[in-house]
């Protein structure tokens, strides 16, 4: 759990980014109607939460600097006792203060008229413009009033500048308790890995891909995480080779191979986890050799995953160990040289090799940055947290041997970097074809079960 002071130095860090007589506005979500009068589980802004951990929607942040004093406002929905019989508690302004550590705090009913004050005077407005629509028309709205009183003596700020920049540096780099929290997801996911797993072996022909994701969600749920990081991917037999497959409708088929992309989200930190094992808990030959190939190439890249390498040295290896071995294995021809320059592996290895994660599973953070004479792709540093994710994947139509079409493959883990150079998150998830078969075998489902180092 993130303590409260980590939540009030982040907010310090970003005022120490303002001048004086700037404020600096965050908004919550809102809530998302899925059908008629229902509506979608809320999510957080992750930006809002970031600042204050508050996990209710419509609120405000506002941060202001004046006389070189800083301040901290929150504008929150109001107390309503009906409404809380039919939705839920809600904090209300009173106990705001205290329990998120900021400086005062107001009902949401009074936050149009305050913007207007709040912002009359004010040299420099920071506020992502574009990022909440809801958001957008609040502020515009109180602009506005501000521009069109000057006999009142209003005026607007001078100038806007995004906060989003600033907001995705910090968020990058991740504080102990928010790897400490990240790695209670990534154990989590890992637990609901091998129960995906071992109910495939002991379902062999009877169960179908929406069966493996309700095991996985329900490890989650059951461990304290609420809900997915995202849209869970269950790929059997060819649907593998769909990246983002999310239907998970069909059969499972013995002698298929099953790629399942799953993590999850806890206290708001997501994990990436993606495992591909065979259905009966046996790989065929093909299936093991492109297995084997994939493992390689994403072992080959954690070799250059530490600070000063940069992601792109780790993926133009990864490149070069999965084209060779598509030469070696008769789906592609020529020389390594030539097919790396030409790009022929695309059409079987065609997405990015990681990716930065947090609060988002495909999380906030430049991936290039400018230094004195170009742009550059920015190196690896200590606090990072990325995936490494490599794969392959035939379409059932491609011009190759029967024996390789429709396998598709992903292995991905969740990587800190460290001093050092880097500690792999979710490494008791089994990756190796032993450690894969060996749980497998295993004769009923577990949802603690080990497997050792990869």
């Amino acid at each position: 759990m993130i303590p409260i002071q980590e939540y009030v130095q982040r907010r310090q860090r970003l005022l120490d980014t303002i001048g004086d007589n700037d404020i600096l506005l965050v908004s919550a979500a809102q809530e998302v109607t899925r059908s008629n009068d229902t509506e979608y589980t809320f999510r957080q802004d992750s930006h809002f939460f970031y600042l204050t951990g508050f996990n209710e929607p419509d609120a405000w942040l506002v941060l202001l600097k004046e006389q070189g004093e800083a301040e901290s406002i929150l504008f929150c929905r109001d107390k309503d006792p009906t409404a809380e019989i039919w939705h839920g508690r809600r904090l209300g302004a009173d106990a705001a203060p205290e329990a998120l550590a900021v400086d005062t705090s107001y009902p949401l009913s009074e936050l149009a008229d305050a913007l207007v004050q709040l912002l009359d005077g004010k040299q420099v407005m920071h506020f992502a413009m574009g990022h909440l629509a809801h958001a957008d028309e609040l502020v515009l709205a109180a602009m506005n009033k501000l521009r069109s009183a000057p006999k009142q003596s209003k005026v607007a700020p001078v100038s806007i500048t995004d906060t989003r920049s600033r907001l995705h540096e910090m968020r990058l780099f991740k504080s102990p308790a928010e790897v400490a929290v990240m790695q209670a997801s990534a154990d989590i996911s890992v637990r609901a890995h091998q129960r995906a797993m071992l109910y495939s072996a002991t379902h062999v022909d009877n169960a179908f891909e929406y069966q493996l994701a309700a095991e996985i969600h329900h490890e989650f749920a059951m461990a304290g995480a609420h809900s997915p990081a995202y849209n869970t991917i269950v790929g059997s037999g060819d649907n593998a080779c769909i990246l983002h497959y999310t239907e998970n409708s069909d059969r499972l088929t013995k002698g298929d191979l099953v790629l399942i992309d799953a993590g999850a989200e806890l206290e708001g930190y997501a994990a990436d986890i993606t495992r591909t094992f065979p259905v009966s808990g046996c790989f065929s030959k093909p299936q093991a050799k492109l297995y084997q190939l994939v493992l390689d190439a994403q072992l080959a890249a954690l070799e250059v995953i530490k600070p000063g390498n940069t992601l792109v040295q780790a993926t133009n290896i990864s490149v070069k160990v999965i084209t060779q071995g598509l030469i070696d294995l008769g789906i592609l021809s020529g020389e390594l040289a030539q097919n790396v320059q030409e790009k022929t592996y695309r059409e079987f290895f065609m997405h990015g090799l990681g990716h930065w994660l947090g609060l988002d599973v495909h999380d906030v953070g430049d991936y290039k940055i400018k230094t004195a004479d170009a742009t550059v792709d920015r190196p690896l540093a200590p606090g990072m947290v990325l995936t490494v994710e490599p794969g392959i994947y035939i379409a059932p139509d491609a011009k190759v041997d029967e024996c390789w079409r429709g396998i598709g493959i992903r292995i991905e883990d969740n990587v800190l970097i460290t001093e050092k150079g880097h500690e792999i998150l979710t490494i008791k998830a089994p990756k190796t074809i032993t450690d894969i078969e060996a749980l497998m075998s295993l004769n009923k489902p577990s949802s603690t079960g080990n497997s050792e180092r990869a």
